[in-house]
């Protein structure tokens, strides 16, 4: 039966491991956290600073890295397209709150990236900075600046 692979991204690059491979490799564990590796007849020291899920933060050889491992299945999933969050694109943007609107960030016509900030509304004595959740086109600015808003108002539409 052929090996199964696993991907380990780390440092912005990819690597293909064979489940044998990495059975074949020499670990020595100090404790949960610290290792040491023997490859190749060399001594690889690492610490893992956290972990995620499949992803963690280590420090091998004292240089720092992301690193995530993706099994078979994740594998699959990637193909399948399966491992993307559904974002459901929305056509406006509500006030969460009632508030006072002190600053508009965008223009009609202009083309927003997911996280722009869009404008900043001022309820009981705080700035809350609205985001936009995904990439869209400013059709219509429904208020301006200094204008009182109500929970639930339209405050920009998007195409």
């Amino acid at each position: 039966m052929p090996d199964k692979n696993i991907i380990v991204n780390a440092g912005g690059y990819e690597f293909s491991f064979a489940e044998s491979e990495i059975a074949a490799l020499d670990v020595l564990n100090k404790n949960a956290e610290d290792f040491s590796l023997i490859h190749q007849q060399r001594i690889i020291k690492g610490e893992v600073i956290s972990a995620k899920g499949k992803n963690y933060k280590v420090e091998i050889d004292g240089e720092r890295f992301q690193v995530q491992i993706k099994t078979q299945l994740d594998q699959i999933l990637d193909t399948m397209g399966l491992n993307k969050p559904k974002v459901s694109k929305i056509k406006s943007i509500k006030a969460p709150m009632p508030g006072l609107v002190i600053e508009i960030n965008v223009e009609e016509g202009q083309t927003v990236s997911e996280n722009d900030k869009m404008l900043i509304l001022e309820a009981m004595k705080m700035e809350n900075v609205i985001k936009i959740p995904h990439e869209a086109v400013v059709k219509k600015i429904n208020v301006v600046k200094g204008q009182a808003v109500d929970k639930g108002q339209v405050l920009i539409e998007l195409e």
